[in-house]
């Protein structure tokens, strides 16, 4: 497979010109250097060095027409050269009482000059060194700091260059997201053979956006590609384009292209795209957005300058597809997007079966069981449970990694590590227990609702002083009207069942009527469920990949009448729930008191004791 390199072209009547330049100034500085040269070395012929007597007697003979006197020197200039041509005498000077002196004994006798050349040397090169190296040491931690790299290469790219036995990695590595590998099968063949795929005139995708969210397998995929293809494969991060220094953002995106031509076929990966392509004009006119936007006009101009038969690809990822540049997703740049969604159970066991090779695993252990308890875990969240499961058989000293291992691992990532040490008076702990079974019992007497696998009242995590794990155990993709008012209703069972029980409210349902109200809200603003207000969206839809709670795209767009409706309809949706929820606490109260008298002496109920706990529970209709 052949690929045409396009070399810059060179004007080289330009060239010749400048060769010529350079020639002629060296010549300049060799004949300055000779006449200097000439000049020091005739001056040393014509002065002599002499001792002080000889001088003195010189002068006695009459030989010295003139004497000029400095401070340390004595230079007499001679009447008549002699016969060795010189025509000037100089001699250390010697203090006129001593010469006198000196002179009686008939004795050569001179002054000793001390050279104090190399004292004079350090004492003013000392303190200069002394201050520049001062100033490299602080300005080299500045640079290190900022991960600038130099002054010299500052506008050089920093990307990560692998080649194909770099990255390790191929398809074989990637599990769960068959759909976006098979799309990256394809680039892989139309690299490895581009005549079959241009038969019929089609073109290699310049661009390939990979989307989805956070550690979802989009930088493996990447590298994955690179593997198979066997190109180099160049790595950088979006944020390592954009600097303090206004436009070294565009010279490492010109570098970066430059680097990948000279090495095509290859594909370059720029990780975290948001950070480089996020929309112009979306900051404002404010400090430092004029930098990121010439580093993308640089990209722009990039993608747009170079062919597809070369040979070079672009590929990127981001969980922001959403404030990306438009100009940069048009056709012809981004040509393809290639969703990297969450895994469904298939894909999860798939995915745990790639990183239980890691660990020694029970034979027992069906990952099909794992995979049903971990529904929304991304790949990441995978790789981070099996680890987990291997520590915990660690712990207890395990000869391998059993099922209950990765119950405790699931325990310590939804729920947080235990904090055993967090003592609580008997009180609290009763209040506790009762607000932890209201959640359970609801969700038990509720039909449709998540299964209950866990209720402890062992303080877990920053604030939480008890728990229930709830875990769907199937893929749901949409959900009814009556199974969100289920869902606010279970939230809703801790508040209710100490109102229940104990007369009054505390601190401890703060985190669940944050979720309540933000699902009350959905219902109203965003899913058009009030027949009142009528099937109208209030609220404009939120990123969808970064799933953060409360997060708006955008402000409320009605007025204040429709506002106050919006108000009393979040209302009624959670205040009806919550009298769901105490209805069925109330006709269930024996079966309450029961559960949370063992659970206080047990501190935590496992799935099948709360089954034979619950026996006698009334469930709704």
């Amino acid at each position: 497979m052949t690929y045409n390199r396009v070399m810059p072209k060179r004007n080289v009547p330009d060239l010749m010109e400048r060769r010529t330049q350079w020639n002629l100034g060296y010549w300049l500085l060799v004949l300055l250097a000779l006449l200097s040269l000439q000049n020091w070395w005739q001056a040393r012929q014509q002065v002599e060095t002499v001792p002080y007597s000889r001088f003195e007697q010189a002068l006695a003979e009459g030989r010295i027409a003139e004497v000029a006197v400095s401070d340390r020197f004595v230079t007499g200039k001679l009447k008549s050269p002699e016969p060795g041509g010189k025509t000037m005498l100089v001699a250390a000077r010697v203090e006129p009482d001593l010469a006198a002196r000196l002179s009686e004994f008939d004795v050569p006798y001179t002054r000793v000059i001390e050279s104090t050349f190399v004292r004079d040397i350090i004492a003013f090169v000392a303190p200069v060194l002394l201050f520049f190296a001062l100033w490299y040491f602080v300005i080299r931690r500045v640079i290190d700091r900022q991960g600038i790299g130099g002054f010299q290469s500052i506008g050089k790219s920093r990307a990560k260059v692998y080649v194909e036995r770099d990255t390790g990695v191929n398809f074989g590595d990637v599990a769960g997201v068959d759909e976006a590998k098979a799309e990256l099968q394809e680039v892989v063949a139309f690299l490895k053979k581009p005549d079959d795929y241009g038969r019929l005139g089609a073109r290699l995708p310049k661009g390939i956006l990979l989307v989805g969210p956070p550690g979802t397998g989009k930088t493996l995929l990447a590298k994955a590609v690179a593997g198979e293809a066997k190109v180099s494969f160049f790595s950088i991060s979006g944020s390592e384009f954009v600097e303090m220094f206004v436009g070294v953002g565009a010279a490492r995106v010109r570098d970066l292209f430059e680097q990948a031509r000279a090495q095509a076929p290859a594909i370059i990966f720029i990780d975290e795209l948001d950070a480089l392509g996020r929309a112009r004009g979306l900051a404002g006119n404010l400090g430092g957005n004029d930098e990121r936007e010439q580093t993308l006009n640089q990209l722009l101009a990039e993608l747009d300058g170079f062919d597809s038969k070369s040979g070079l690809v672009l590929l990127a990822a981001t969980n922001r597809p959403e404030i990306l540049d438009p100009a940069l997703l048009r056709a012809g740049r981004f040509d393809r997007q290639v969703l990297v969604d969450r895994p469904d159970k298939t894909g999860r066991v798939q995915i745990l079966k790639v990183h239980v090779r890691k660990i020694r695993l029970a034979a027992d252990v069906d990952l099909s069981q794992v995979a049903a308890l971990t529904t929304g875990f991304s790949g990441a969240d995978l790789a981070n449970l099996c680890n987990e499961a291997a520590l915990a058989a660690t712990r207890r000293g395990g000869a391998e990694v059993t099922l209950v291992d990765f119950n405790t691992a699931i325990e310590r990532i939804v729920a947080g590590l235990e904090k055993r040490n967090r003592i609580l008076n008997d009180r609290e702990r009763e209040i506790v227990a009762y607000h932890e079974l209201g959640h359970a019992l609801v969700a038990l007497a509720l039909p449709g609702t998540d299964t209950v696998h866990k209720v402890s009242i062992i303080p877990r995590g920053i604030g939480a002083l008890g728990y229930t794990i709830q875990r769907p155990t199937e893929e749901r993709f949409l959900m009814t009207r009556g199974e969100l008012e289920n869902k606010i209703a279970v939230l809703l069972g801790g508040r209710a069942a100490e109102k229940l029980v104990f007369g009054h409210l505390s601190t401890g349902a703060a985190d669940d009527l944050a979720k309540v109200t933000d699902i009350a809200r959905d219902m109203v603003m965003r899913y058009g469920m009030d027949e009142d207000l009528g099937y109208v969206a209030y609220e404009a839809e939120r990123p969808r990949f970064l799933d953060i709670p409360g997060m708006s795209a955008g402000g409320c767009r009605t007025g204040p009448e429709t506002q106050e409706k919006i108000d009393v309809a979040i209302r009624n949706v959670v205040m009806q729930a919550f009298a769901r929820s105490s209805a069925i606490l109330e006709r269930n109260r024996r079966v309450l008191d029961r559960c949370a008298r063992e659970l206080l002496a047990h501190e935590t109920l496992d799935e099948p004791s709360l089954k034979d706990l619950t026996q006698e529970l009334v469930r709704a209709g």
